[in-house]
């Protein structure tokens, strides 16, 4: 990853940030994530009827609603447009506390304003549940939301959605990845689950319910039941429910040793799940 100038950072994201308009008086920020127009932003940004996108170089679009996950307060929109540039999405599993983050954004309707900051902390946010998000102490505003958190070689690592306590708080570049793809090629295991809270060994620990399990799917290939917990692989433990969707997003038939407790018990045991032959609703 090599560092890149902080002006070129800046004038690399203002390219592929959007204003978005909804028509109601409100706007926020999008990310150009295909040349063809393909745009990335939060869920709440795109509530409106009718959208209009207006590019760095003041180019008005309509835009078409192709899909979100209120759940992740992502959606993605796109407008008929060619030839845009597009923002590279960074691994934001590769972020450290105290690092270098820039964010562009339309504050208050200001196309493309940019300011800079430092990673304050990764992971889960008091009183918002197990979700990881990235945390900086950027000064955003009403108007940021939607648009990128980049590092310093001018990675996209995050979505910027909303301010907690002072901080900017953006959805981590690996959901959106994983958001972008098109559900069917998606890797599933084949449980619906419900994160929970227990204790082994009195020690806290974070982990999986199992509710359903798949018919063929790997977990039940696997031998998993409902009523099963996951608590990591063989790896390390779950912190976060983005920790299942790394641990099983991937490319083509490989493996993953999953750690979990069964019944009364607690002891952990092990099982190996074949991943990249499923296709399923199912997470």
């Amino acid at each position: 990853m090599a560092t890149q100038n902080v002006g070129e950072v800046v004038e690399q994201l203002r390219r592929s940030t959007v204003l978005i308009g909804t028509g109601r008086g409100s706007s926020g920020s999008g990310v150009i994530v295909n040349a063809n127009g393909t745009i990335v932003t939060n869920a709440h940004v795109v509530r409106g009827a009718h959208l209009m996108v207006q590019t760095w170089d003041g180019r008005t679009f309509q835009a078409a609603f192709k899909s979100s996950d209120r759940s992740l307060d992502l959606a993605t929109i796109s407008i008929s447009a060619s030839g845009l540039q597009s923002a590279e999405l960074g691994n934001s599993r590769r972020l450290q506390v105290g690092e270098l983050v820039v964010a562009v954004g339309n504050p208050f309707g200001f196309l493309g304003a940019a300011t800079m900051g430092v990673i304050h902390a990764i992971g889960p946010v008091r009183g918002m549940g197990v979700s990881e998000w990235v945390q900086s102490d950027l000064r955003l505003a009403p108007g940021n939301s939607g648009g990128p958190l980049a590092n310093a070689a001018g990675e996209v690592v995050g979505l910027n959605t909303l301010i907690v306590d002072l901080l900017g708080v953006a959805i981590p570049s690996n959901i959106v990845r994983r958001f972008l793809k098109p559900p069917e090629s998606r890797e599933k295991l084949g449980v619906a689950v419900r994160s929970v809270n227990l204790s082994i060994s009195g020690e806290s620990c974070f982990g999986f319910l199992i509710l359903e399990i798949a018919g063929g799917s790997p977990a039940e290939i696997a031998s998993l039941l409902p009523g099963d917990i996951l608590i990591g692989t063989e790896h390390g433990a779950f912190h976060s429910t983005e920790d299942l969707y790394e641990a099983i997003d991937g490319e083509g038939e490989r493996t993953v040793r999953l750690r979990f407790l069964r019944g009364n018990s607690k002891q952990t045991r092990l099982t190996t799940a074949l991943l990249g032959v499923f296709r399923n609703k199912a997470a």
